[in-house]
């Protein structure tokens, strides 16, 4: 399967063409070449998922991971080298099938949502760098490749993030989510080199044979400060995909994030970039299960944390973008958790099996959320709720398409968040009760504040409004119609005869005690919503003056970001970066103009005896001669 190669390929000239071509094309060539530019990779996409998974099924169990391209690029010593290559597994070819599809879904939907906007053919170029970035990372054949498109993905995000460049929050969001994930992204880079210093490899093939691997067998019996060299190299690999994927304490990025074009939300904040930590963890899940089993624990609690932390925000926010950004932080963090429990090959392989499924199920119906909520500002002009109202009569697509999304977040059957999210409860049930209560708690948190988005857009006040509503244009449908059926539909895929740990297919079942559960407490979270804002009434208001308190913290984010804000400006301006500046300054700089002026003056002052003339230095000799002539005789 060669051609895969130019699945990344192809939005790479996408982007080289919109961007060195933007002055001869007009927006809409640029927008309908976007588009076509990703038809073809999300078409070879389907075609390769079709070949590995059923036409050529025979082989995948027995052959693995298989590299389709390779070649060198750096080689460092005989046994080192980075290589740029696809490798085609059943994780990586299901991120192709999410990354392209999503992609193509968004550049679809922009064709209508960012019509006239200033810097449309920039807005293309930009979409396509994204879509060759991700797509790099998914297919990488090595952590080193992985991390290279991984710093793409974090560039290109920023410059979409940042695409209202006139518009200060903007540029603040951007540069906030760039640094953020640089800060991670360092821990990432540590961990990479760590492993690759006992492994001798970059390679995945290689490191992910841990059985086989002595050098992964000497890196957890090598410790540092108490902890193996394996724990120190998967903890910090795991500090990058916690910045990437947005999980507590470095979750502060995403909701300033939603500056960028909602249409962006979608891409990267809902369906591809930030599930790549995610996928990192996936990737390197041997690792940590023989190697580092701690950090799996780590893992497990810090996503915890996240997931409920994220939706107790999310039930308080009331810019419909910021509820959809939280909402992704706390899907995310289950996902995680669901990694954190696993163990390798049969039942015990679940969590791993269930978070790649949410993964899938999660990227449709996220991005139908936030083109759904893209195509209500489009016709209201406002994130926030407080203007909206009654648009169900006035935008049919959108209600029913957004209806369905929010059922399948909350896991209510038959749509495919139901199916995910039941595996996930069930493999956190067999690994601690206490995980299975907060994580079923989240659940029913997270069917509320869905359901408060949803009826306080389409339901609420029957607002008067100054234009009358309209349904987005087909452009803009389309998408949510596409998304909203497959949300209906990807539930029943088998997806663990596809995906596990151990590449080994194997059934799994609906564990009834565990959905029904999960049903109730879904069913109480949407009835709750219901009874407070499906028709307006003071109840909202009532309720967040008794917890005023609490409202108040979670409405600011519990000031998390206030804390940040305090560490970077008070302590690490302040009082580090102050100091050394003004070491910089005074000390090192203050030196070198000392020698520099110095050094200026002596030569002005020696200058005058280079004057050039024969004559003068004759004399000088002369006279020199006689000194020294003097002096030898009278000493």
């Amino acid at each position: 399967m060669g051609f895969t190669v130019f699945i990344i390929l192809i939005p790479l000239v996408m982007f080289l063409l919109l961007s060195f071509g933007s002055k001869w094309l007009r927006p809409r060539a640029a927008g309908v070449i976007g588009t076509l530019g990703m038809t073809i990779p999300a078409l070879l996409s389907y075609y390769t998922a079709y070949r590995y998974f059923l036409a050529d099924a025979y082989v995948w169990p027995v052959w693995g991971p298989i590299n389709t391209f390779s070649m060198e690029w750096l080689r460092f010593s005989d046994n080192l080298s980075i290589e740029m290559g696809v490798m085609l597994d059943s994780i990586s070819i299901m991120m192709l099938v999410v990354v392209t599809t999503v992609s193509l879904m968004v550049h679809i939907y922009s064709l209508g949502y960012m019509k006239g906007e200033r810097g449309f053919q920039r807005y293309y170029a930009l979409l396509s760098l994204f879509s060759f970035s991700m797509l790099g990372l998914v297919v990488a054949t090595n952590i080193f490749q992985m991390y290279i498109f991984w710093e793409l993905v974090g560039a290109s995000s920023y410059l979409l993030i940042g695409f209202y460049y006139t518009r200060p929050e903007a540029v603040a969001a951007s540069k906030k989510a760039f640094i953020v994930t640089r800060f991670a992204d360092l821990g990432f880079l540590i961990g990479i080199l760590i492993l690759s210093y006992y492994t001798g490899t970059f390679d995945f093939n290689k490191i992910m044979d841990v059985e086989a691997d002595l050098a992964v067998t000497t890196m957890a019996g090598s410790s540092f400060l108490g902890l193996s060299a394996a724990t120190w190299a998967m903890a910090l690999i795991f500090m990058g995909a916690a910045g990437k994927s947005a999980m507590f304490p470095l979750h502060i990025w995403l909701p300033d994030a939603m500056e960028g074009p909602t249409p962006v939300s979608a891409l990267i904040h809902a369906a591809t970039m930030v599930v790549a930590g995610v996928y990192l963890i996936a990737r390197m899940f041997p690792v940590y299960l023989f190697a580092a089993p701690d950090v799996l624990t780590l893992i497990t609690y810090v996503g915890l944390f996240t997931a409920l932390f994220a939706a107790l925000i999310a039930i308080t926010q009331t810019d419909i973008k910021r509820v959809l950004a939280f909402s992704t932080i706390s899907q995310i963090a289950y996902m995680m958790v669901a990694l954190g429990v696993s163990g390798y090959g049969g039942d015990f392989g679940e969590g791993y099996t269930y978070s790649m499924f949410h993964l899938f199920t999660h990227a449709f119906f996220k991005a139908l959320l936030f083109l759904g909520a893209g195509a209500v500002i489009h016709t209201i002009h406002s994130n926030e709720m407080e203007v909206m109202g009654g648009l169900r009569k006035y935008m049919p697509i959108t209600h029913i398409t957004f209806l369905i999304a929010c059922l399948s977040i909350s896991g209510i059957p038959p749509f495919s968040g139901f199916f995910s999210k039941d595996g996930i409860l069930s493999a956190a049930l067999r690994y601690e009760p206490f995980v299975f209560g907060v994580l079923l708690f989240t659940a029913g948190l997270t069917a509320f504040y869905m359901f408060r988005l949803y009826f306080r857009i389409f339901w609420g006040v029957d607002r008067q409004y100054e234009k009358p509503p309209h349904e987005a244009p087909k452009s803009m449908t389309i998408p949510l119609i596409v998304l909203a059926v497959l949300t209906c539909v990807t539930g029943f895929i088998p997806f663990s005869f596809y995906v596990s740990p151990d590449i080994r297919p194997y059934e799994v079942y609906i564990h009834w005690p565990v959905a029904l559960s999960s049903i109730v407490v879904g069913g109480i979270g949407i009835f709750i919503a219901m009874w407070f804002y499906r028709k307006a009434s003071d109840r909202p208001a009532h309720l967040a003056a008794k917890l005023s308190g609490f409202w108040k913290a979670a409405y600011h984010r519990f000031y998390i970001d206030d804390v940040w804000m305090f560490i970077t400006k008070k302590i690490i301006f302040r009082g580090i970066s102050g100091p050394v500046a003004w070491f910089d300054r005074h000390v090192v700089d203050g030196t070198m103009n000392v020698l520099g002026t110095g050094t200026l003056k002596t030569s002005e002052a020696i200058k005058g005896s280079q004057t050039g003339r024969v004559q003068t230095y004759a004399v000088v000799f002369v006279l020199s001669v006689m000194v020294i002539t003097v002096l030898v005789l009278v000493l």
